[in-house]
């Protein structure tokens, strides 16, 4: 676990489940607020597995906000990532991303990270709200996903 640079957070663990199950359960938008460590996520509809980029899914926030979420990474079991924008607005330049790693006997290393290097600095209110993810916040969505994943995924 750790803050590398300026602008981007990680955090990063082994999971003892296969990469597809943590996958399927990051992929699936309606899945996400049984996962997010910041609480922050309210809902998203069901029908919204992402699946390339260029992808959009919209999520609701816990304050009402609602967010299109823009994938600009995806391959299938091993990473994906998204720039969130208000709802009908371009990106503002911060990034979710999620990396998975198979390893032996089923295991998985997944790696969480936030990267808010492209906000601009004119987007004050964005980049503190940004400084302020750390990667205890990043390792609590790991932890709660890992708890999902090792249960099966249907708790």
């Amino acid at each position: 676990m750790s803050q590398d640079i300026e602008g981007i957070v990680t955090a990063s663990r082994e999971i003892d489940a296969p990469a597809d199950a943590i996958f399927a359960l990051i992929a699936d938008p309606a899945e996400q607020p049984r996962w997010d460590g910041n609480d922050n996520l309210a809902d998203a509809a069901p029908g919204q597995r992402v699946r390339a980029v260029g992808d959009v899914f919209v999520m609701t926030n816990q304050n009402g906000g609602v967010r299109d979420n823009h994938i600009v990474a995806f391959t299938e079991g091993r990473e994906i990532a998204w720039r969130p924008a208000p709802q009908g607005e371009q990106p503002a330049g911060h990034q979710w991303g999620w990396q998975l790693e198979p390893l032996e006997g089923g295991r998985t290393r997944v790696t969480h990270t936030y990267d808010f290097t492209a906000l601009p600095a004119e987007q004050e209110k964005r980049l503190a709200k940004a400084r302020l993810m750390t990667a205890d916040k990043l390792m609590a969505s790991i932890d709660r996903l890992a708890q999902l994943a090792e249960e099966g995924g249907d708790s």
